[in-house]
């Protein structure tokens, strides 16, 4: 049966449709918000998987080119492989909604959400994350509570819900903030360097606006009639659990206190596997279920000790931030570059200035867009000591570069005309234990530095961290890889010292309080401003002078109606100076042009022969011209390229001229004196008035 409601999101109308689309599916919506429309299904395997320790479930973002009326490029002419676009809101839909399945679910799951018409007002990806939540909560799948999402922004000072395309570029948020009834999920965007206060406000706004969302859910949980699946978990073997704590307990309690991470594991892998050698008779044929009863202990273990004693893994307490050291300039050839280690995560960010043919071009659905500067982030196995298969990057890189591009883009300079350079920063991760994304940003932007890009400030990243048992908790600044995996939250925040300019947020419980964000952000203010301060002693401003291999780009400009004469016919003119000069040369419809070159010389020459193309006549001037064409009344001298006036026969010389070719011929050189230029633009010239004058040097 069809069924629609409308709920008012944001000032404006929110439908939604079920049982007319994909109706095999476990669940499907159709979500209509303006003129964007996306399906969401989610379906789900019959049986569950044996033996998994995570859950199965599978997102998929997929923007069609026919929602925006276009036809795919390329030959195949349809839809390929996602774009970075469709892998990154595939993430934001995944991350809140993996908490919320029931402990145990073991079915693979997938959800995939079809943008099927996009305006040019509307977010599909909002539309899609929301619609996730409907499609999972009206199937039987077990997703124990509704989530709804809101995308925050702020003009002149005002907090504006699910602004437009147009209001996103004028206002200075973007955050995109998903949570329940109980708290926040998930938040991820970017703010002008924005303080702690005003980004809790504008969390605080955004659970304030999704209410109505998260209502119309629960109407639609119980029209729908179904009922969620039963989820067995399977019961405890308490005598298991209690041999191995008997066994391990101490062991593991001195192993978890091992400060280096390779010697920690390899110690953790020594006990485990005495443990699973003692326990091979008594439990025999159990090995699997030997070592997941260690893996709880070794969580519950590392979580108590931070609860009880303060003290971390490394022997840190909540809000020190490991070691950091600092350098700038290591490798000769590139433009910029800096290492940046903290602990044992060490990143190596290399900066490369570029021209404006080397802008990434995108096709969107809201159009052609370009993109200046990009900041990409590689994850080579090497970096964890492991040995695997070297692929093209995955979620998880593309999702960081672009947390790391969203932080330090806010610091580079606005205006093209003040740095008109295409800018790419690559992050290669050479070691890692926790928080490689955000020695990404501070690596890119010591990087970007030492390039000589007159970047606004400094800018750098912190991933905090949470343990929460109860009422007891722990807030952890600057946290391991170990925090991360067996830990309740990853909040990483990324600014300057003036306030924030990214957030990603990820949560493993059911969400966190006002507060608690609220603590959260200040404990990662403090860091920030201790990181900050490394960095600046290994170079507090951008360099004076770019690399020498880095191109130099100036720029030139000249009348609208000569640019036709700097290209050329067919573009003969300016494929010329390049051939000649070496150079790169881009010119835009307003009459700008940049040069672009490693060599000064040639950069000038080319300079030269673009305005030699451009320059126009001015009275009263010597010019060293070039007959080109005889008549019975003058000869046509070309001035500069492109450029020629007439010296009438009676200009020619003092004595009278009975025919011109008794003074010039064609191909002859000749000074000659610009006498008018009338209102056509043509230009009169004599010979006569430049006799005896010498053409200055």
């Amino acid at each position: 049966m069809v069924k629609n409601y409308e709920v008012d999101f944001g000032g404006r109308t929110l439908k939604i449709e079920t049982g007319k689309m994909a109706r095999q599916t476990g669940g499907s919506v159709t979500v209509r918000y303006g003129d964007t429309v996306v399906l969401v299904t989610a379906c789900r395997a019959p049986q569950p998987k044996e033996g998994l320790d995570f859950l199965p479930l599978t997102v998929n973002y997929v923007e069609m080119r026919y929602a925006a009326g276009k036809i795919p490029g390329g030959f195949f002419k349809r839809e390929g492989r996602p774009g970075e676009k469709e892998v990154l809101c595939s993430r934001l839909i995944d991350r809140p909604l993996r908490p919320l399945f029931a402990e145990g679910y073991a079915h693979e799951t997938q959800v995939i959400a079809t943008v099927m018409s996009a305006d040019t007002e509307h977010d599909p990806e909002l539309c899609a994350l929301v619609g996730a939540s409907m499609a999972l909560r009206i199937s039987d799948i077990p997703f124990t509570k509704p989530i709804a999402a809101v995308r925050v922004g702020r003009i002149d000072g005002n907090l504006i819900c699910n602004p437009t395309l147009e209001q996103q570029k004028e206002s200075d948020i973007d955050l995109l903030v998903a949570g329940a009834t109980d708290g926040i999920l998930m938040v991820e965007g970017g703010a002008d360097f924005l303080s702690e206060d005003v980004m809790i406000d504008a969390l605080g706004f955004a659970q304030e606006s999704m209410k109505p969302v998260l209502a119309i859910q629960e109407q639609m949980r119980t029209d729908s009639g179904k009922t969620a699946i039963e989820v067995v978990l399977p019961e405890v073997d308490t005598v298991l659990e209690a041999r191995v704590k008997e066994i391990t307990e101490e062991r593991l309690a001195c192993a978890l206190k091992i400060a280096t991470k390779m010697e920690r594991y390899a110690k953790l892998d020594e006990i485990k596997a005495d443990l699973k050698a003692e326990l091979a008779e008594e439990f025999e044929g159990r090995g699997s279920d030997v070592s997941a009863a260690f893996g709880r202990l070794k969580y519950t273990t590392m979580r108590e000790a931070i609860l009880s004693t303060g003290v971390r893994v490394d022997g840190r307490d909540s809000r020190q931030v490991r070691d950091i050291t600092c350098e700038v300039g290591l490798l000769p050839r590139t433009h910029g570059s800096a290492l940046f280690t903290r602990g044992e995560t060490q990143a190596i960010v290399v900066t490369t200035l570029g021209t404006s043919d080397d802008e990434q071009k995108i096709d969107a659905l809201s159009g052609w867009d370009y993109k200046k500067f990009m900041l990409h982030y590689n994850f080579p196995p090497f970096s964890v000591g492991e040995v695997r298969f070297m692929r093209s990057p995955g979620r998880r890189e593309i999702g960081h570069g672009a947390l790391a591009e969203r932080a330090v883009v806010k610091s580079m300079p606005g205006e093209e005309e003040e740095f008109p350079y295409t800018v790419r920063v690559v992050s290669d991760i050479l070691e890692s234990n926790g928080s490689s994304s955000m020695a990404s940003i501070c690596g890119a932007s010591l990087s970007l530095m030492d390039a000589g890009v007159p970047v606004k400030c400094h800018v750098a990243g912190i991933a905090m961290g949470l343990i929460k048992e109860g009422e007891r908790y722990s807030v952890l600044s600057d946290i391991l890889g170990d925090e991360d995996h067996l830990g309740d939250m990853d909040f990483k925040v990324a600014g300057s010292a003036e306030g924030i300019s990214a957030l990603q947020m990820d949560i493993k419980i059911s969400g966190v309080s006002a507060e608690l964000m609220r603590e959260a952000l200040y404990q990662a203010k403090e860091g920030r401003i201790h990181i900050l301060g490394k960095m600046e002693e290994a170079i507090t401003a951008p360099r004076t002078e770019m690399s020498e291999y880095a191109p130099k780009i100036i720029t030139i400009y000249v009348k609208t109606e000569k640019i036709k004469d700097v290209i050329g016919p067919g573009g003969k003119n300016i494929k010329g100076i390049v051939q000649e000069t070496g150079v790169k040369i881009d010119i835009d419809d307003t009459g700008k042009v940049n040069i672009a070159s490693c060599d000064e010389e040639s950069a000038q020459k080319a300079i030269k022969m673009v305005q030699a193309l451009t320059q126009e006549a001015e009275v009263g001037k010597l010019y060293m011209g070039t007959v080109r064409k005889i008549m019975d009344f003058g000869a046509f001298v070309e001035i500069f390229p492109g450029t020629d006036g007439l010296v009438h026969i009676s200009q020619l010389a003092e004595e009278r001229v009975e025919n011109v070719t008794d003074i010039l011929k064609e191909g002859d050189e000749v000074i000659v004196k610009c006498l008018e230029i009338d209102r056509a633009g043509k230009i009169r010239l004599s010979r006569k008035e430049a006799l005896g004058e010498t053409m200055p040097s």
